[in-house]
């Protein structure tokens, strides 16, 4: 079977999430590059859809304020 395609990816973390990866990893005897996979995967699949959502009541407030607002927002504009 042929291996998995794969990307590259340059990462900056923290130093102090960096060790607590890297233990993590050593403890649960597997490697770094999975776990950061696992997360990657679980915040696609559960997080990003739920940020992506605004509340309906949220947006009409701003589409009112937006309206309330217009001349100051073109003033402010240029």
């Amino acid at each position: 079977m042929p291996a998995k395609a794969t990307k590259r990816l340059g990462l900056n973390l923290r130093a102090s999430l960096y060790d607590r990866l890297t233990q993590l990893a050593k403890d649960n005897g597997q490697t770094k590059t999975h776990l950061l996979e696992q997360a990657v995967a679980h915040y696609i699949q559960f997080v990003a859809p739920t940020e992506t959502t605004v509340r309906p009541e949220i947006m009409a407030q701003v589409r009112r304020s937006i309206s309330k607002n217009h001349r100051l927002l073109k003033l402010l504009a240029k």
